[in-house]
């Protein structure tokens, strides 16, 4: 069964969201691309047409609940923030109305969070996001990887996943589109809200 901590959420809601990943054939399968295979196979994302500007991919999503802009940076992930920065400028997206989608070394894979800020544990993406927006204050759709036990970490997260994750992935990917709607539909958690891989 899928373990879900949903807490009480806000009226606020996001009003954008950007799929981290790199660029390249190469890259795709790779664990660094976690939230680009989300923007591949997410429902929401089934009908829509991406157009290239803001130094990456964009599209346009009409819930009743409002419009939604998504984005997809094409710049590699150390210049992520750059996108989000030409994006945010032009169609003036407050900071926190973003979600960033990003594959996480401190969670294990399977596992999935929703939260606001917090530390960027040494992912670029982040880091990039955070200096051109100029806040930690968005909030991030985690999608986790785990860490190698051994061997370089760099090497880890730019390699593809293994036989037995690629096996889980379309039910990892589903769980956080659901967890990605609601919160576009329903807002912000006031706390962070989680989905674990369920129990063997």
């Amino acid at each position: 069964m899928i373990a879900e901590k949903i807490q009480e959420t806000t009226r606020e809601l996001p009003c954008a969201v950007a799929f981290l990943g790199n660029p390249g054939r190469e890259f795709t399968a790779s664990r660094h691309n976690f939230g680009f295979q989300l923007a591949s196979v997410w429902q929401l994302t089934s009908q829509l047409v991406w157009q290239s500007k803001f130094k990456g991919l964009w599209a346009q999503a009409t819930l009743e609940e409002g419009k939604v802009f998504l984005l997809q940076p094409q710049t590699f992930m150390n210049l992520a923030g750059e996108s989000l920065r030409a994006a945010g400028e032009f169609f003036k997206l407050p900071a926190d109305g973003w979600i960033v989608v990003h594959d996480d070394l401190e969670l294990g894979f399977g596992e999935i969070r929703m939260q606001r800020g917090g530390g960027l544990g040494g992912h670029n993406g982040l880091r990039s996001v955070k200096q051109h927006l100029g806040t930690d204050q968005f909030y991030r759709l985690r999608l986790g990887i785990g860490r190698p036990t051994r061997g370089d970490v760099a090497a880890f997260v730019l390699g593809n996943f293994s036989r037995e994750e690629v096996f889980e992935i379309p039910r990892v990917l589903a769980r956080a589109g659901m967890l990605l709607e609601s919160t576009l539909r329903e807002g912000f958690p006031s706390q962070s809200a989680s989905v674990r891989k369920p129990s063997s």
